[in-house]
């Protein structure tokens, strides 16, 4: 369809093109051919007015005829049996005078004549009168042949067109019918056709590139989902084992036990809750909609420890050197922090506090707690990854992979370390803005 379209407009473009060529060219002609016909009419006058002054009668031509004009009116042919010429009021000022010339068109027994009048030395004019059938011929047989000549032209083009699009749009046909298989399989690893080095070949490679992003999607996503089917297997058998344990024995438990039982699965459901929660803003991230902006790490992190002095009690620092500006989502930031604020609070001793530092684009946080060891510190922003340390704390696994997920969203990196007298130092950094430091 795409071809027929493309190839229809072509066409029609050509004609439009060979057409005004032609009827350019129509024009050019017949004016060539006009000034031919008056040069040779030029021509056979001077011929004729020459032959006269040396007392000769010029031969007779098939499409001419002469005949000479006196000063006071009287017509004599120089050609036995031609028709005579009736002179018109130029011709007659010319044979009166001896100057100038007159050119006019008559018409004799129907036939179209171009007539030029010229002085003879002796005295009167000469009328030489010739016949239009010639240049007319020339000009019938052109215009008769440009409807002709347009219509094989617009033919050719067509074809031409036809031939060349079939191998322009082959690499188009090819990358559509791959993502026809790709849309009816959901076969997600079908290879595309080579990708060449025209438009054609840029748009391969922007479907290959949007394949491999829906490829990484779909990892992640079936990764998510077994990970959170094991991850919530745990607590939901809790909960289903104390609920069972509260069924079977109702009326028979004693009020201490009862109490344990219910402290268990309100204890499992929050955990529940909060899992639920991290898997939610892991999946659907609510951020990506956000437009990125001009970021004061500093003023995120004073808000951030503002909230969580108000929450827990605890005691957030915050510092900060030669701070500077970074370009990212606000909302996405302020997440990252919170769950870094949380993260330390819940592995620091009670009483101890927690340290947030900036520099230039980089923000830390500092805690006191058991640390990382580190050969787990690129694993702590992994899904679901619980250190050999922190596994008696409760928890999802999944605060530090949010930071992950958003920081590296938009161009930044995340590190984890060991913080100098213990603890664990974790954080993010984005590229900052050249000049664009934070004034305090």
């Amino acid at each position: 369809m795409l071809r027929a379209k493309i190839t229809l407009v072509v066409v029609a473009a050509a004609a439009l093109a060979i057409a005004l060529a032609a009827t350019i060219s129509y024009r050019q002609v017949s004016h060539v051919v006009g000034e031919q016909f008056d040069r040779a009419l030029d021509d056979r006058a001077a011929t004729v007015v020459t032959l006269l002054g040396v007392s000769r009668t010029p031969p007779p031509r098939p499409d001419s005829t002469e005949q000479v004009l006196t000063a006071d009116g009287t017509v004599r042919a120089l050609a036995p049996g031609r028709a005579l010429l009736t002179p018109s009021e130029a011709a007659l000022r010319v044979a009166r005078s001896g100057h100038g010339t007159a050119r006019e068109d008559v018409t004799v027994a129907g036939a179209e004549y171009g007539v030029l009048t010229t002085p003879l030395p002796g005295g009167g004019a000469v009328m030489v009168a010739q016949h239009y059938a010639s240049a007319e011929r020339i000009d019938h047989a052109f215009l008769w042949r440009i409807p002709w000549t347009t219509i094989a032209a617009t033919a050719l083009s067509a074809l031409l067109s036809w031939l060349a699009l079939d191998r322009i749009l082959r690499p188009v046909r090819r990358l559509a019918r791959a993502t026809r298989t790709i849309t009816t399989t959901q076969d997600l690893t079908t290879e595309l056709p080579p990708a060449g080095k025209d438009e054609v070949g840029q748009l391969t490679r922007s479907f290959a590139a949007m394949l491999e992003a829906l490829r990484r999607s779909r990892a992640q996503q079936q990764r998510l989902v077994q990970d959170a089917s094991h991850e919530l297997r745990t607590p939901l058998t809790s909960v289903r084992g104390s609920a069972e344990l509260l069924q079977r024995g109702r009326g028979r438990l004693a009020p201490s036990d009862e109490e344990q039982i219910l402290g268990t699965l309100v204890t499992e459901a929050a955990a529940l809750d909060a899992l639920v929660h991290e898997l939610v803003e892991l999946a659907t991230d609510r951020s990506t909609d956000e437009e990125p902006a001009e970021v004061d790490l500093v003023a995120v992190a004073e808000e951030a420890a503002h909230r969580c002095r108000g929450r827990t009690g605890r005691t957030v620092d915050v510092t900060a050197d030669r701070p500077e500006t970074v370009r990212a989502r606000p909302r996405a930031v302020q997440r990252c922090v919170d769950n870094l604020l949380g993260n330390a609070l819940k592995f620091s001793p009670e009483g101890t506090p927690v340290a947030v530092h900036i520099e230039g684009g980089r923000l830390c946080v500092r805690d006191r707690g058991p640390g990382i060891a580190p050969e787990e510190r690129h694993s702590v922003f992994d899904r679901f990854y619980r250190g050999r340390r922190t596994q008696s704390v409760p928890g999802s696994g999944l605060g530090l992979a949010i930071v992950h997920d958003l920081v590296t969203a938009d161009g930044g990196t995340v590190f984890a370390a060991g913080a100098p007298g213990g603890g664990a130092e974790v954080g993010f950094g984005y590229p900052v803005n050249s000049g664009r430091r934070v004034r305090r």
